[in-house]
């Protein structure tokens, strides 16, 4: 289990809250946040990403951004990096980073619990649904073919049982008749794209604490978790 020390304090707002960003596919919440910080709109600082495909556009969008990127796909006979060796490199480049929070925003790999709890910072995970439904992949096509009136997103503490972790927050939308999974899933990365950022904030400003991978409390007597953004109509 993690340290119960591990936390991300309520800091003065001069300090941004160091964020590492492991991606997989195109980057389009890391491409929010890069936006975000240059704007300063939020209090964060990108001090990396790390990507575990070397053709994730995910890493031309932080490259432009001057973020540094470790790109973990391959090893050096050419074979796919296995999740041992992704694990023991990438917990190298965390702890040469420092982050106060690490973000997966579209990655693929499943992270073991030595590697989760070892971590140097807390994980959060943006994962296509609204938890405790519809974890894993294809979110979208199965929440269409079980006939569900509402769809959205979660991001939730990362642990080592697939998107079981506390859910923080989360963003719905109505789906609309003749939606399909393409459709639903571009109105939902919308949703994505809002509550990303908006979460960060309450972390960043202290508004929200994690203690540790199995504990978060709320300030100022905020509801009980999770909080959700907004209801699309």
């Amino acid at each position: 289990m993690l340290n119960d020390t591990i936390q991300i304090v309520p800091d003065d707002s001069s300090k941004p809250l160091r964020i590492v960003v492991l991606v997989s596919g195109s980057g389009s919440n890391l491409q929010v946040l890069i936006d975000t910080m240059q704007s300063g709109a939020l209090p964060i600082e990108i001090v990396g990403v790390i990507s575990n495909r070397a053709d994730a556009y995910a890493i031309t969008r932080a490259k432009d951004a001057n973020i540094p990127v470790a790109v973990l796909s391959h090893i050096t006979n050419g074979k796919r990096m296995g999740i041992k060796t992704f694990e023991r490199h990438a917990s190298t480049q965390l702890a040469a980073w420092q982050p106060d929070l690490i973000v997966l925003a579209g990655f693929m790999r499943v992270l073991s619990s030595d590697f989760i709890n070892n971590a140097p910072a807390p994980m959060i995970n943006l994962h296509p649904s609204l938890l405790p439904a519809y974890k894993g992949l294809n979110t979208h096509q199965r929440v269409i073919q079980a006939g569900e009136h509402h769809h959205g997103c979660s991001i939730h503490l990362v642990t080592a049982e697939l998107d079981a972790g506390t859910v923080l927050t989360q963003a719905m939308l109505k789906v609309v008749p003749n939606e399909t999974a393409d459709s639903l899933k571009t109105r939902v990365q919308k949703l994505e794209h809002q509550l990303l950022p908006w979460t960060i904030l309450l972390l960043a400003k202290g508004i929200l604490v994690i203690e540790n991978t199995l504990s978060t409390k709320y300030h100022n007597s905020l509801p009980t978790l999770p909080l959700t953004l907004f209801i699309d109509k």
